[in-house]
């Protein structure tokens, strides 16, 4: 959008308003049906783990779609793009909540993955375009805030919904906003459209894309349930998203007309920054995976309240977002990133503390700051990542950026579960071992339990359970240790990253 002038004023509002509630939807919908997932397969009569078909259906097709969103720019134009995936991903929304069967659900959840993928990087240049350019970090930190609110909000929106309404109005809640937002976009800047180019299309790359991203993504949200490598169905998923995808970047890299533009990570900034990405998000994804997941199995909370416990980390990155975009047009957005991290670790050893007779108040506040951490850690990254590029390489810069996001988010959860329930099979191991009838405090703790009335079997089945509960609470505080320290190490290849005042980028 480099030939029109940045939009000043009402105009502007609005269409950051529009483009706002846009990738909201769209975020929100990430995570609000992870905790309607039991309600809605016992509606639809299938299983659990079926039911978690729902979002591997939607990650996967998303997954492909985010990636070549600079490709589809390109060739239909900005405006037109995000208008239409909006308006699509609004109907799909509505035909999810009315699916009368489970298959239903599943292809509409997938088309609705698919229109999703380009929404989100194309929302982030068409706002970039039409800001000024000493303004580009204060746009990038009210899309960042929509874009970290939305996962945020998800689960306890998804739960309160599921528990006093329905499962369907999970869905329903996305017709009005999406109407108003792809009208308001189209109607605002259908007059400003990008240059719309020809590209053929490059059948191969898009086929070793699907293959490779669909087989990954399978095999990581399926993998702990089928015991991960002990399984040749996962052994088989693995060796295609290898293969595929190790093909898929060497065609990218020599095709001159990709459909993936992997030459940006020529750029330093953005290749440190994509890197700082991947394995921050990572570490911030275990944590926001397991905390609700042990509070729900081991804790007694249900869907909402485990919602509302992790749900303080919100506040702040409303609050601080936008005046971390405003930091990051003045000053050095290393600086910004390392205070992220570093409260991002903070908060990690302090969780790490947890232990099973924690209040919600603490872990309410305990979570609090993590919000500060959010706007300091991702809107820096995404100015540094996109500072310096032409106009025409942002929507693919910024596709190429969520997708490892995305990707990060699916290896952060799964490696996350894997290795909880690793850790805790291995606490309950070493706490079982000290158990023994020739302990006396063993002894003692089982006769207080037999003289309120329990039998030696049940008082055993008793300290089995807390053995348990101990076992997964030391698991997932070694979670949060590990997490603590990747954030620390983080903060090093930063500073190899060359950012310059405004705007401008070392280059190649």
């Amino acid at each position: 959008m480099a030939e029109f002038k940045p939009l000043r004023g009402t105009k502007l509002v609005f269409v950051t308003i529009a483009l706002a509630l846009a990738v909201f939807m769209n975020v929100l919908d990430v995570s609000i049906a992870n905790v309607s997932i039991p309600t809605i397969a016992g509606h639809l009569a299938v299983s659990s783990t079926q039911g978690v078909w729902i979002i591997t259906s939607f990650a996967v097709s998303s997954a492909v779609t985010v990636p070549i969103s600079g490709w589809l720019a390109k060739r239909y134009g900005e405006v037109r793009l995000f208008a239409v995936c909006t308006f699509l991903f609004t109907v799909f929304s509505f035909l999810c909540g009315a699916s009368s069967g489970f298959g239903m659900l599943l292809i509409m959840r997938a088309l609705q993955g698919a229109v999703a993928g380009p929404m989100i990087p194309i929302s982030q240049s068409l706002l970039l375009g039409n800001y000024p350019p000493e303004k580009h970090g204060l746009a990038n930190g009210i899309w960042g805030m929509t874009a970290t609110v939305g996962p945020a909000a998800g689960p306890v929106l998804g739960g309160w919904i599921t528990d006093h309404i329905s499962w369907s109005w999970i869905f329903y809640i996305n017709v009005p906003i999406g109407i108003v937002a792809a009208a308001a976009i189209w109607i605002l800047l259908k007059e400003r459209e990008t240059e719309i180019e020809k590209l053929p299309i490059d059948t191969i790359g898009l086929s070793l894309l699907i293959l490779g991203v669909g087989s990954l993504q399978i095999m990581l949200d399926q993998g702990n349930d089928h015991a991960w490598f002990q399984s040749n169905y996962i052994i088989v998923l693995g060796i295609v998203a290898i293969v595929a995808l190790g093909y898929w970047i060497i065609w990218e890299w020599t095709d001159e007309k990709p459909i993936v533009d992997l030459k940006l990570f020529k750029r330093r900034n953005f290749a440190l920054a994509c890197a700082a990405l991947f394995f921050g998000y990572m570490a911030f994804f275990t944590a926001i995976v397991i905390f609700p997941l042990w509070l729900q199995s081991y804790q007694g909370y249900n869907a909402t309240w485990a919602g509302f416990a992790t749900s303080s980390l919100a506040i702040l990155a409303i609050v601080f977002s936008p005046i971390v975009g405003r930091l990051a047009d003045k000053i050095d957005v290393r600086i910004l990133v390392t205070i992220g991290f570093s409260v991002f670790a903070g908060v990690s050893f302090l969780t790490a503390y947890s232990n099973t007779q924690i209040s919600f108040g603490r872990m309410f506040l305990e979570r609090l700051p993590w919000g500060i951490g959010i706007a300091c850690f991702f809107i820096p990254l995404i100015t540094l990542s996109l500072s310096g590029l032409p106009a025409n390489r942002i929507a693919s810069a910024s596709g190429l950026f969520n997708f490892l996001r995305q990707i990060a988010l699916s290896i952060g959860a799964s490696l996350s579960v894997t290795l909880w329930d690793r850790r805790s099979d291995l606490h309950d191991h070493h706490l079982t071992a000290a158990v023994s009838n020739y302990n006396d405090a063993t002894l003692h703790w089982l006769a207080q339990l037999q003289q309120l009335g329990m039998s030696h079997l049940e008082a055993a089945k008793s300290l089995e359970k807390i053995i348990s509960k101990q076992a997964f609470m030391m698991g997932a505080n070694d979670i949060f240790w590990l997490s603590g320290w990747i954030f620390l190490a983080l903060i090093i290849p930063i500073w190899f990253s060359r950012p310059e005042q405004g705007g401008q980028d070392s280059g190649e």
